[in-house]
């Protein structure tokens, strides 16, 4: 004997009407399977990416936006069993991309200057030079030109003297004198 159809079902007997996603969602990955391999695999994943990436913290983050991104795709992961083959290739794709802005990052950043004076310090180094060239011009003529053709010009005494036609003892004399009265004008407040 066959039971009649109820002409009417109670309210709460009624099933909600599922949309596509919601059927989708329920022929794929659940919750708590997602958990259960979260559980299971964590380790088995940081290590996959501790191959692909160098520091624990990037490890870490690889493997937690990889079960992120799964826990928000699970609907399309139709068979359970495949969750971890999906989770094991988005940690390898994450891993990736990783890498790739550390590589963009590098390329992009500006290479440094070679060893230069700061602003700074040619801005003192100005100054200084600047009083240099007032206490040179403070010497006598044969000072000035002696201490240029020795120091600046990189001449020895002997050609120092020969270029200016005075003996050895006086380039050395000349010399002496010049520094010390570049030393007393540069150590003047200016």
């Amino acid at each position: 004997m066959i039971a009649p159809w109820p002409t009417a079902r109670p309210a709460a007997q009624i099933p909600p009407q599922r949309g596509d996603a919601d059927e989708a969602m329920a022929a794929g990955t659940t919750v708590d399977h997602l958990t259960e391999t979260y559980r299971a695999h964590y380790r088995s994943l940081l290590g996959l990416a501790a191959l692909l990436l160098d520091d624990t913290a990037s490890c870490e983050d690889v493997v937690q936006e990889a079960f992120i991104r799964v826990h928000s795709a699970r609907g399309r992961v139709r068979e359970p069993e495949k969750t971890l083959a999906y989770l094991r290739q988005t940690v390898v794709n994450l891993s990736r991309s990783a890498l790739r802005r550390r590589i963009l990052g590098l390329k992009l950043l500006s290479k440094p200057m070679p060893d230069m004076a700061s602003a700074e310090e040619g801005a003192y180094e100005q100054l200084e030079r600047d009083q240099l060239i007032k206490a040179m011009r403070g010497l006598q003529r044969r000072q000035r030109e002696v201490l240029v053709l020795r120091y600046f010009a990189d001449m020895t005494e002997a050609q120092v003297a020969e270029t200016l036609g005075l003996s050895l003892g006086s380039v050395k004399a000349y010399g002496s004198r010049g520094i010390a009265a570049l030393r007393i004008a540069m150590e003047a407040p200016a």
